[in-house]
């Protein structure tokens, strides 16, 4: 069973969904607690893969005995533990979260439908992160986007069909110009296993380098789509804004930084160091400029939103930046820098979407004001939009500050000081429209009756401060994600 691990992460979640979408009425009347054990089984079987990864180097699984280049490989490093363990762990809180959100934002026909269609989401991004093979990664990516579309237009809102309309038509372009790159990378090399194409790309560089610079570009800018990198952001705002409150939180943590998972893998892996540094510099100092726009674009749009879940999102704008900005620096320290920060934002996003569907069970509304005198009648809940609060800011001793210590050494190092002070007006924006949230949440005044009632129900308080609690960990004891973020890192420079 340890050996099929890697499949099974994969296998578990989908053949739940299948269930759930085409069996009786029993199982669908248990449709949560079977997304929760499903989702349970892949954080555990993440959590063990990342374990060995650690231990025992990559870890190889070839489906149905076929080896490479015949059969699909999926092949698991220590950066394909860091991110199957995020969307696994993840999507685990995201579905014990999320029961009563649901009962209240999804119509009742359609709840076990919404399970079936969250557990094929997730287990798209869970095959996009462990495959090695660049077709197969295509399919999980149409897999997680297709179900992202429904996602968002699943909520009882119109806005949210015209959000997912929107996110289905830039999401289908992102996704096209992927394939279109995969189909020139079989050109070059004739082979579409991830390690069997880096050994050979030396070769097809000689005979065909107008076709593998093409294949660069074309997956390049479909990735930035995905990912949402400013300024090919414009699907993301409407899409976690009006979609239900539990697949704002899913998406918000997991989706773009497994598109930008993606990107570091086709870039460092596939095509290796030496081509994005020395073959198309350029390239890569035009995605460190959209890198260090976002992180400071993002955060203006925050600062004027009131609707709670509209500034995340433009928010998640700004932090995919932190993400991105490693890999165009190309050494260990930025790149250790970003690779935390696959785990830092998911906590940190995760919580506060959380916080945020908490206030819209409870008010009714995402709207700002509704967090007046939260802290006085749901203390747990304020507590963890506090811890978030505090990390994606980047206070010290949360993993946040871990996260911009190392990019901006990573930044000194390549020579790049002028990254300085994008990161710090980043962190300062940050700064005020968090303050706008707190300032509500602990400083209301005595008169003001709290909006937010009472406490979130037991399953939605305990996932929401485990994201919170998330965030202080990953800062108090850093050298735990940090090492493995640094090894990461440095297999992805030395081409392995």
């Amino acid at each position: 069973m340890d050996r099929a691990m890697p499949a099974l992460v994969i296998v578990i979640p989908l053949l739940t969904a299948i269930l759930t979408a085409l069996a009786g009425r029993w199982w669908r009347r248990h449709a949560w607690p079977a997304a929760l054990l499903s989702t349970a089984f892949a954080a555990a079987g993440a959590i063990r893969i990342l374990w060995r990864t650690v231990h025992e180097g990559v870890v190889v699984y070839e489906m149905g005995g076929w080896p490479v280049p015949t059969g699909i490989p999926y092949r698991c490093d220590r950066l394909n533990g860091i991110v199957l363990t995020m969307v696994a762990c993840v999507a685990f809180l995201a579905v014990l979260w999320m029961r009563r959100s649901v009962q209240r934002e999804i119509r009742k026909a359609g709840q076990a439908s919404y399970y079936a269609i969250v557990l094929l989401f997730t287990t798209g991004f869970l095959g996009i992160t462990i495959t090695g093979d660049v077709f197969n990664l295509y399919v999980f990516l149409e897999i997680a986007s297709i179900t992202s579309y429904v996602l968002v237009a699943m909520g009882r809102r119109r806005e949210g069909l015209f959000a997912g309309y929107q996110y289905l038509i830039l999401g289908s372009i992102g996704a096209t110009f992927v394939l279109i790159g995969i189909g020139h990378l079989y050109m070059a090399t004739g082979s579409l296993a991830m390690t069997d194409i880096q050994a050979l790309l030396s070769g097809a560089l000689d005979q065909y380098p107008s076709v593998v610079h093409t294949s660069f570009a074309f997956i390049t800018v479909g990735l930035a789509i995905k990912m949402a990198l400013f300024p090919l952001h414009s699907w993301q705002p409407g899409a976690y804004t009006h979609a239900p409150s539990s697949a704002s939180l899913l998406m918000a943590a997991t989706a773009t930084k497994v598109a930008a998972y993606a990107f570091y893998r086709f870039a460092f892996t596939v095509y290796g160091t030496d081509y994005v540094t020395a073959r198309l510099p350029q390239v890569l100092d035009g995605v460190m400029i959209m890198a260090a726009a976002a992180m400071v674009v993002g955060p203006l749009f925050a600062v004027r939103q009131d609707n709670l879940k509209r500034m995340l999102a433009y928010s998640s704008v700004g932090q995919i930046g932190y993400v991105v900005l490693g890999a165009t620096l190309a050494n260990e320290s930025g790149m250790t820098g970003s690779i935390t920060h696959f785990w830092n934002h998911a906590a940190s996003k995760g919580a506060l979407f959380a916080v945020a569907g908490v206030v819209v069970l409870r008010a009714g509304s995402p709207h700002i004001d509704n967090l007046r005198g939260m802290g006085r009648r749901a203390p747990w809940t304020a507590a963890a939009m506090t811890a978030a609060a505090l990390s994606l800011v980047g206070v010290p001793l949360t993993g946040g500050f871990v996260t911009k210590y190392y990019l901006a050494q990573g930044a000194l190092e390549a020579g790049h000081a002028v990254l300085l002070p994008f990161i710090l007006v980043s962190s300062l924006l940050t700064a005020v429209y968090m303050w706008r949230c707190l300032q509500r949440v602990w400083f209301a005044e005595a008169d003001v009756v709290p909006p937010v009632s009472r406490e979130a129900p037991p399953t939605m308080r305990l996932a929401t401060v485990v994201l919170g609690a998330a965030c202080l960990v990953f800062g108090i004891f850093a050298w735990i994600p940090v090492d493995i973020a640094a090894a990461a890192a440095r297999a992805l420079l030395g081409g392995s």
